[in-house]
């Protein structure tokens, strides 16, 4: 949002009140209706932007999420690649900037929030459900029927329990620096707990990134990593050797 307040595609008012609804976010945790109304405010927001001069703001809004990743927790996707699982990103945020994030810190892919674009200009509308909370485990179902991906035996990590779709999707979820409702669910069902978030915890207002796998995947707040593992008959290694 400071990225386009700068480009001049959002008002002063818009800013304010996206930065007070991310506040209360990184205080209260996510919930339907706050979602509901970000997205109502984004789908507004887009109509009639040419689909160009959002591009343009890409390298700003990813110099501007890359200060915020904990490196330990991109050591561990770095690890699900090492043991041979892909590394995704797993966003709310828009496709595009998932993508181009996941290049950034060479992992295998992000997947984001689709919306429409005609005539080079967004409608404002969706393309697909919004990628948060089950929308999220229904892009991941998706992309592992088509990359032959096995999410029984691959890996999600998530700090909110919006996530619990996207975690409850996978055989190995993972809480990360999680919230109260998530690290409750975390404890009840045995799942693993990584923490490294101490000045986050002093400071709650401060975004956080976290991570998800298809064997692996990457999570800041709306956000979620996936680390994925291929199928036997899906790797090409594997199709090598038997033929």
């Amino acid at each position: 949002m400071r990225a386009a307040y700068r480009a001049g595609i959002i008002t002063r008012r818009q800013l304010v009140e996206g930065a007070w609804a991310n506040l209360r976010f990184r205080l209260e945790g996510s919930s339907d209706q706050g979602t509901e109304e970000l997205i109502a405010r984004i789908q507004e927001a887009l109509v009639g932007l040419p689909a160009l001069q959002l591009t343009r703001l890409r390298p700003e809004v990813v110099a501007g999420l890359l200060p915020r990743v904990y490196p330990e927790m991109l050591q561990t996707a770095f690890a699900h690649q090492d043991a041979g699982r892909r590394a995704y990103i797993v966003t709310a945020a828009s496709h595009n900037v998932a993508e181009l994030t996941a290049h950034v810190l060479v992992l295998d892919g992000g997947i984001g929030t689709h919306y429409e674009v005609e005539d080079g200009v967004y409608t404002g509308r969706l393309m697909g459900p919004m990628n948060y909370g089950e929308g999220k485990a229904v892009a991941m179902r998706r992309m592992a029927a088509d990359e032959g991906i096995d999410l029984a035996a691959s890996y999600a990590y998530s700090d909110s329990v919006s996530d619990l779709p996207m975690l409850r999707a996978v055989g190995h979820p993972v809480a990360v620096n999680p919230d109260k409702e998530l690290l409750a669910i975390a404890r009840e069902e045995h799942w693993q707990v990584m923490r490294f978030d101490k000045l986050g915890r002093r400071l709650r207002i401060v975004a956080g990134v976290g991570v998800a796998a298809a064997g692996v995947a990457l999570v800041s707040a709306g956000s979620g990593y996936v680390a994925a593992r291929l199928r036997p008959e899906a790797r090409p290694w594997h199709r090598r050797l038997r033929s």
